[in-house]
């Protein structure tokens, strides 16, 4: 048998370029251990037999235990056949486990046909708790790409993809004796789960740069994969990518020195993509300016960073009618034009471009090899609701880290197609939504405006497009809209930034047969902190906390249940710039020490990790001593009058503290209603507004967030 398996052995290991790490480990764990695998192709089974030591165990169905392909295996490894409909299976497989044994299952019960962890059967999770075997995670990368796979269509496949196995530390899943009956095999399950989703995560390389991660899916979806178009309709792939960035990267070298921070001062469009990955290729830091910030706001962030060097469009400038605030920055910043570098282009440039798209990673490695992870990779700016907008400063390891914990959640593959008309310069409409699909392998389509109510839909049918990132704000305006067949071919709509109304949940369900994904996050965390997925989804929630991040709630006087959240995790900045210390970078911190970032919000966890927000700290007003949250009364008008923009902002009153006063863009509103409404509803009189003020439009931010300065400004005048 011996032999057998080091012949075999020799074949997968010239055949697959087998990598086995952590082998010490399978030692480690003892005799009596349940090793538990993500099943990505036939040949897991045959991986796991020839490169573990001793001779193994498999649960196995009855079926596939009679299959002629499976028999001529028990000559190296032990099956145990289990009948899926008969419960007394698992006890006999306990009973074999107890008498310490090594055996293998595989927690999914079948081949991923996402090419990610599919659902997680609760049995396996039993058996572990109830035999007492430790349980050992074997992470199977590459085998997803053979052909033994079922990802034909999915991912691209390779002959002899190299193929890595990494076994984690061993685990025991204890519970505690008050948990009985079908519940223990419940939280068993649970466990079990996020040991998987923890493998998938912590054996995923986080430790390399945004152009790493750039060649890395080239080399895995192929030059050739479209990852790139917008209302030009002129795609790009990952060669067309790379040579234009490459030639543009060569004409900004020019222009600005090594680890400078340059600001990109354009919309949602390729050549900002393009503009992006050039600053990246020759270790500049690309800040991502808002352009609906107004000369203050743009002045504030080019101080704040130290920004020498702004690079734009004039045909952005004349159709945003910008010409006024261009002329105001240039007297601070020099302004380059992407048309006037077009003329610049040499044929030097041009086949320096060539060498690029073809070689890469051989071009890239002398010029790129003194930027580690740990390096700055982009400036994002606050929107500046509660004050100056800050400098975010992300890291390499930040972004690829979101990355990596969004890819555990979501099964995003290469024929996809994000529909993405958040502006880039919000972490939301570049990181989640362009850099997660083009460090990915899937197609974005950049559309410039979120605003085009009436378009957008259009757009997402005429594409195709299966994937829809938007506010509440946003995705409420393109229902409204959009015939209900528009949506035929989104397979998931996302959501973040703000609140998502239950108005426009139901919306979405009965007009689309669309569920929302709702997430939370911030600028500062890259931005995903915690999201909704198709196999975690709770109603009113944002989710479950993202693998690899830590948080802790620090008890508000007032809030009886939770707290404000602390968050720390791989994808939490490196910090801060600030407009007071120009360019002087003040690391992530609060007061339960360095890594941790105070979000600021109060939120409650429940048994399940879901995470249910319940307001800023300083979105809470104290009226006559009670704390008030003014994101609840919002949902609250929301509820009573679901077809106009509400905004509640809290101001001084003499007699109780303070005040709520509602900004409305209904028309001939009557408190009354609202009162009655929240008495039906069996709301506290004490959350219904005070005032009420009707305006046309409710000031937003750029980001589709509510402007609340400027809604503050209006109730107080």
């Amino acid at each position: 048998m011996e032999l057998t398996k080091q012949i075999i052995r020799f074949i997968l290991r010239i055949l697959f370029r087998v990598e086995v790490e952590g082998l010490e480990n399978y030692h480690k764990a003892g005799e009596r251990v349940m090793i538990v695998a993500n099943h990505t192709s036939f040949l897991d089974a045959v991986l796991l037999s020839i490169f573990l030591p001793n001779r193994l165990t498999y649960a196995i169905n009855t079926q596939i235990a009679q299959k002629w392909w499976v028999q001529p295996f028990g000559q190296i490894v032990r099956f145990f056949p289990m009948d899926p409909v008969n419960p007394l299976s698992i006890k006999s497989f306990i009973k074999d486990l107890e008498q310490d044994k090594r055996s293998v299952i595989f927690p999914e019960g079948r081949i991923t046909v996402t090419g990610t962890l599919m659902k997680i059967y609760d049995g396996p999770g039993l058996i572990a708790l109830k035999s007492g075997a430790m349980v050992l995670p074997i992470r199977i990368d590459g085998a997803q790409y053979s052909i033994f796979s079922r990802l034909k269509d999915v991912e691209r496949q390779q002959l002899f993809p190299k193929i890595k196995l990494t076994i984690l530390p061993p685990q025991k899943i204890e519970l505690d004796d008050s948990i009985v009956g079908r519940a223990k095999r419940i939280e068993a399950g649970k466990i079990l789960k996020k040991i998987m989703t923890d493998m998938i995560y912590s054996t995923s390389d986080n430790h390399m740069t945004i152009m790493d991660k750039l060649l890395n899916a080239r080399s895995i979806h192929g030059s050739g994969q479209v990852i790139l178009e917008d209302v030009e309709r002129q795609p790009l792939d990952y060669r067309k990518l790379i040579l234009r960035s490459s030639v543009l990267s060569r004409l900004m070298a020019k222009k600005t020195h090594s680890g400078e921070i340059v600001g990109l001062l354009l919309p949602n469009t390729n050549v900002t993509v393009l503009s992006f990955f050039a600053l990246q290729s020759i270790a500049r830091v690309p800040a991502m300016l808002n352009y609906t910030a107004g000369y203050k706001g743009l002045l504030s962030a080019l101080e704040t960073a130290q920004i020498k060097t702004v690079y734009t469009s004039k045909r952005f400038i004349e159709l945003g009618k910008m010409g006024d605030l261009i002329s105001l920055l240039e007297k601070q910043v020099n302004i380059v034009y992407l048309e006037e570098l077009r003329d610049e282009i040499t044929w030097q440039d041009k086949a320096y471009g060539i060498f690029c798209s073809l070689l890469p990673k051989m071009i890239y490695a002398q010029k790129w090899q003194s930027v580690q992870p740990d390096d700055p990779a982009v400036v994002l700016f606050t929107s500046g609701s509660e004050g100056v907008p800050k400098g975010v400063v992300l890291s390499h390891k930040n972004i690829i880290s979101n990355t990596i914990q969004l890819g555990t959640k979501i099964d995003f593959n290469k024929n996809d197609v994000i529909l993405n008309a958040l502006p880039l310069f919000h972490s939301f409409g570049l990181s989640t939504a362009t850099l997660v699909s083009v460090l990915n392998g899937m197609k974005v389509f950049l559309y410039p405006s979120p605003l085009h109510y009436r378009i957008i839909p259009e757009v997402a049918y005429d594409i195709n497009a299966t994937m829809l990132f938007g506010t509440n704000t946003f995705l409420k305006g393109y229902a409204k809209f959009a015939h209900s067949y528009d949506f035929y071919s989104i397979r998931y709509v996302c959501a973040g930034a703000e609140a998502v109304q239950k108005e426009t949940r139901d919306l979405y369900a009965e007009k689309f047969g669309l569920r929302i994904l709702e997430g939370y996050g911030a600028t500062e965390t890259s931005p995903v902190i915690s999201i909704n997925c198709p196999m975690d989804y709770k109603t009113g929630t944002v989710g479950t906390m993202l693998p690899g991040m830590e948080y802790q709630l620090k008890a508000v006087p007032g809030i009886e249940t939770g707290g404000q959240l602390f968050v720390k995790g791989p994808n939490v900045m490196k910090g801060y710039l600030r407009h007071d210390k120009p360019g002087v970078l003040e690391p992530a911190t609060s007061e339960f020490g360095a890594g941790w970032y105070d979000t600021g919000d109060i939120v409650d966890i429940d048994d399940d990790g879901f995470v249910r927000i319940k307001g800023r700290v300083k979105r809470f007003a104290k009226i006559g001593g009670e704390m008030v949250s003014l994101s609840m009364v919002e949902e609250m008008v929301s509820q009573c009058w679901p077809d106009e923009l509400h905004a509640v902002v809290s101001i001084p009153d003499r007699s109780k503290g303070e005040q709520l006063v509602l900004v409305t863009t209904r028309q001939n509103t009557q408190r009354k209603e609202l009162s009655t409404f929240a008495k039906k509803s069996q709301i506290g009189e004490i959350n219904v507004p005070k005032n009420i003020i009707e305006v046309e439009k409710l000031p937003l931010l750029g980001t589709g967030k509510v402007d609340y300065q400027s809604v503050k400004k209006i109730a107080e005048q």
